[in-house]
């Protein structure tokens, strides 16, 4: 079964903990996403991605 996490966490299957949204690493997304506009949040631990955020615009 996958976990989802919370509103305040997300879930990293690669290292099967949770991790707070202030403690993940917030990088630039791939593909044509606006930079300005979007965040990929990933583990601190191990860097996999957790989750494609809407920032505003």
């Amino acid at each position: 079964m996958t976990e989802r996490g919370t509103d305040d966490s997300l879930y990293c299957s690669t290292c099967d903990e949770h991790v707070s949204r202030d403690d993940a690493i917030r990088t630039r997304t791939y593909g044509d996403l606006d930079p300005d506009r979007w965040q990929t949040l990933c583990c601190p631990s191990c860097g996999t991605r957790l989750k494609t955020v809407f920032i505003g615009g």
